[in-house]
């Protein structure tokens, strides 16, 4: 997920795992030259490792057995940008030690996804969605709030944390007046599996809806503006 200098010689690697969630390790001399594991701990690796886990201190890493690269990422700042942010995401969600081998596989998938040149933007989106059930504030989206009706019109009201249809856009008046495909995509980015994703497209007018959406979720809702997001911010109006 991240890793940082720590004392003279040696460095402090924060992993996903599927069998403790996320779990910080000590390194002991990874800052020197010619250090065994230099390319095992690179960002953007994963793979297997053995080592000695601690419930409330530090764990060690012993051996890598089977470590690989997202190596698309790792050379492109731009895909770099978005996998970096989907790794802060998740470490701002789980405590250290939270066990969730479920969103260890939906960030493996969509690490693998975005290496592979699927849209990182509506990679980043799904997990964003997805990931508001474990932030406790997941939206209703499966019909309106009111009614339960999926089959007319749906808008997005903040007030009520769901969908509203067209005969109850009266309950509130500061509905976001969504684009109907940026409802459809809402709608299916909240039960589709990143695992079964084989391609999708989204054109860019509804991209930046639902970029906008999101924005306004997590950082007036929640009050999450990670630096990396910032700095994916910077990126996406430099390449615009």
């Amino acid at each position: 997920m991240y890793r940082k200098n720590y004392r003279e010689h040696d460095m402090l690697v924060k992993f996903f795992t599927a069998e403790f969630g996320p779990k910080m390790f000590f390194l002991r001399g990874a800052r020197r030259k010619n250090y065994k594991m230099a390319a095992d701990i690179l960002p953007f690796s994963y793979g297997s490792y053995t080592g000695n886990i601690k419930k409330d201190l530090l764990s060690y890493i012993v051996n890598p057995i089977d470590v690989q690269h997202y190596l698309n990422i790792s050379n492109d700042i731009y895909l770099n940008a978005y996998a970096t942010y989907i790794m802060n995401l998740l470490d701002t969600a789980f405590d250290d030690g939270k066990t969730s081998i479920d969103w260890f596989n939906k960030l493996f998938y969509s690490l693998r996804l975005i290496d592979a040149g699927i849209d990182p933007a509506i990679i980043t989106n799904i997990i964003e969605l997805q990931l508001l059930s474990v932030l406790g504030v997941a939206p209703e989206l499966r019909g309106c709030m009111v009614c339960g009706r999926s089959d007319l019109n749906l808008d997005y009201s903040e007030s009520m944390g769901g969908l509203l249809c067209e005969n109850h856009f009266d309950r509130d008046l500061y509905r976001l007046r969504l684009d109907k495909k940026t409802i459809f995509y809402l709608r299916k980015f909240s039960i589709i599996e990143i695992s079964k994703i084989k391609n999708i497209k989204v054109n860019n007018q509804t991209k930046k809806e639902l970029r906008s959406f999101f924005d306004n979720i997590y950082e007036n809702n929640l009050g999450i503006k990670l630096k990396s997001k910032n700095f994916l911010d910077q990126i996406n109006n430099f390449k615009i």
